[in-house]
């Protein structure tokens, strides 16, 4: 096959994983509202095919309102939920299911597409076998992180489950990101340079952590019990962080030190970006690095901002929803962009 072809046609796979990367990313929006509004224990049941369609008659959506009235989420949160706002909850989650349904269909169709047209080759075929696997084992934990939920004295999906969910969905997230990039001639043109590349690792290493604490503290709903900034219900180290035995459980279980740890991590990213953003200042002959640096920057200081403000309004409800949303997207572009710079930036030769 000759140059011009290989690169059409790896322009045209790139292109279609760059719809699927916006896609992972509506979805996973989609799940922040769906959590944000306490819709996810809403359809108590997985049907693949058949719970494509949403309830088409009223008899219909009396038997899915009956099944959800056997959940502890019903009989001691919602209790006073009507029909009609049963309707709205089950929206978001049929949504979130339906989406993820539309996304496999978009994934399957292409590879059909692209392996029958010839327009893949021989090195494409591992990365797009993991990138189908990763895709179906999403699926399967968002069904597990389902019926975490639906057990006796449970009226929220665990927040481990939660956590395992959006990490998973932002690991399927870069490495479509990254595949992509990987065909796309304006990305091949690096940087050499080893502190930076380091610096970079340690700041993905941080904001890995970070989202899980994120995740931690949308589970748990921990940012409301410290509705405070700077200081944490009046303390900068509340004493509390350390009162659950073994030491260990406060990690993971205590709302007051996940959200503490949340916080702190977010300083802590915020200095090293800002170190990466001035040590990175005397590289000048990459426009593409040059734009993610800055874009960096501003995404990180965007996330501060949003975090503060998420915080302060964690108890209401109306602006929770807008400000979570657009606290997770905006980590969503910070997992893109440190994709994208890494990718850009390699050891020195």
């Amino acid at each position: 096959m000759n140059t011009t072809g290989t690169d059409k046609n790896n322009r045209q796979v790139a292109i279609w994983l760059l719809i699927g990367v916006g896609m992972i990313i509506i979805q996973v929006l989609l799940g922040g509202i769906t959590r944000l509004t306490e819709s996810g224990l809403s359809i108590t049941e997985w049907k693949p095919i058949t719970g494509t369609l949403p309830p088409m008659n009223e008899t219909a959506w009396q038997t899915e309102f009956d099944k959800y009235r056997t959940t502890d989420q019903f009989k001691y949160v919602h209790q006073h939920f009507s029909l009609k706002e049963f309707k709205s909850i089950f929206f978001w989650e049929w949504a979130h299911r339906l989406w993820a349904r539309l996304m496999g269909l978009v994934f399957l169709i292409g590879f059909i597409y692209f392996a029958v047209r010839k327009k893949f080759n021989k090195g494409m075929i591992g990365p797009m076998i993991f990138l189908f696997l990763l895709g179906a084992l999403q699926g399967v934990i968002g069904w597990l992180m389902v019926k975490s939920g639906l057990v006796p004295e449970k009226y929220f999906v665990g927040h481990i489950e939660l956590t395992t969910h959006f990490i998973a969905a932002l690991i399927l997230l870069a490495y479509t990101c990254w595949f992509a990039m990987g065909l796309i001639p304006a990305m091949q043109h690096k940087v050499n340079n080893t502190l930076l590349k380091k610096i970079l690792i340690f700041i993905f290493i941080l904001l890995f952590f970070q989202l899980i604490y994120g995740g931690f503290m949308a589970g748990l709903r921990a940012g409301a019990v410290a509705s405070t900034w700077p200081d944490i219900n009046g303390d900068f180290i509340p004493s509390a962080i350390n009162e659950m035995t073994p030491w260990q459980q406060n990690l993971i279980n205590n709302k007051l030190a996940i959200h503490f740890i949340h916080r702190g991590l977010a300083y802590l990213l915020l200095g090293m970006v800002i170190v990466y953003f001035f040590k990175s200042g005397n590289i000048i002959d990459n426009r593409i690095f040059s734009k993610l640096r800055i874009f960096l920057l501003a995404l990180i200081l965007s996330q501060v901002i949003l975090g503060i403000s998420t915080v302060l309004y964690a108890a209401n409800p109306e602006k929770l929803v807008w400000l979570g949303v657009m606290h997770q997207f905006t980590a969503m572009m910070l997992v893109i962009c440190m994709t994208a710079l890494i990718f850009i930036v390699e050891k020195n030769k």
